[in-house]
């Protein structure tokens, strides 16, 4: 066993209908007076906060920018994200190019907040990278923030973040660090999920799902990004396709690729291989199955698939060349059987 594995710091508090408490003292400690709370709408309230409420997924130059001059011109010293990724990805792209730390609470299940990677697009192509100076310091988790999320979108959100878990087995720098997260991470995510859909008020049942997406989000930044986010990034910043309903739909097929590089993950989904623990989950939860009813056409196809091509992991265990992704973008768009 040679491995190295490098931990990123972060402060995690989680506490079921406590988050305006814990933001409010968390704003506090860390010394600061003027905080921008970045929300499209939420129930916490912060005294003296700036609010901003431009947020758009895949977050574009020009939102950043604004979001960037807003914070400069109130003297901001802290940013308060409370939403989903997309929430958590404009306030990591303002702490890009000014260093101020970010306190965040997910209302979704995206894993965005635990992780150094930051995503930009313009012009229809979506850049990413990492920079510690855009990890939240503070993550304030608050499982009654989440109940009003939809069954369908806690389900693609939840799958998103198995997605996480699934893709750091094979990820550039996966490690049996990160690969023991993530696998605690499905198996939490793959118990919680049905609970959440039979009864979407179970605050336990979300619990289990943050839980299980910040351990999975742990891997995923310790890991990088595998084939699976390679191909969905693609999508997502050509297209504009819907991020978590892309992951959902993508995920199957990289996993039909890949799964014979990762035996541990049937055990995780609880199922003889990982794919059938996989589908069997998808189903149960209803989930999206195909990239056609994401809106994306069949013309794109051939784009889609030169774009991955430049972005797949040199050391992706299954050789992928043009003609693969063709067909695994194909099959994905009509919804077939993984192969």
């Amino acid at each position: 066993m040679k491995f190295t594995h490098e931990s990123l710091p972060q402060r995690v508090v989680f506490d079921s209908y406590a988050a305006a408490d814990h933001v409010a003292a968390e704003v506090e400690r860390l010394g600061a007076r003027r905080p921008m709370l970045v929300s499209t709408g939420t129930s916490i309230e912060l005294e003296g906060a700036v609010r901003h409420t431009e947020v758009v997924m895949h977050v574009p130059v020009e939102v950043a920018e604004r979001a960037r001059s807003s914070a400069a011109s109130h003297g901001v010293d802290v940013l308060v994200a409370v939403g989903g990724g997309s929430t958590t990805g404009l306030a990591k792209a303002v702490a890009l190019t000014t260093g101020l730390p970010i306190i965040a609470v997910p209302t979704t299940y995206a894993g965005s907040e635990a992780t150094a990677v930051w995503g930009l697009t313009e012009g229809g192509r979506k850049t990413t990278g990492t920079d510690p100076r855009v990890l939240p310091r503070v993550v304030v988790y608050d499982a009654s923030l989440t109940l009003s999320l939809p069954v369908p979108l806690s389900v693609a959100s939840g799958l998103n973040a198995v997605a996480h878990g699934v893709d750091s087995m094979w990820a550039p720098r996966a490690d049996p660090i990160n690969r023991a997260f993530a696998l605690e991470s499905i198996r939490a995510l793959n118990a919680g999920l049905p609970r959440v859909f039979d009864h979407p008020s179970d605050v336990e049942g979300r619990e289990n799902l943050l839980y299980g997406a910040y351990l999975a989000a742990v891997a995923f930044a310790s890991a990088g990004s595998g084939l699976h986010h390679k191909v969905c990034h693609v999508l997502g910043g050509m297209f504009n396709l819907p991020h978590a309903p892309t992951h959902a739909v993508v995920l199957p097929y990289v996993t039909a690729l890949n799964e014979f590089a990762a035996p541990a993950l049937a055990p995780a989904f609880g199922a003889p291989t990982a794919l059938e623990g996989l589908l069997r989950l998808a189903n149960r939860l209803d989930a999206p199955r195909s990239l056609r009813e994401l809106g994306l056409r069949e013309a794109d196809l051939p784009a889609a698939a030169d774009g991955v091509l430049a972005a797949v992991p040199g050391n992706n265990p299954a050789p992928v060349d043009g003609a693969r992704l063709a067909t695994l973008l194909h099959d994905a768009w009509e919804g077939k059987d993984p192969r």
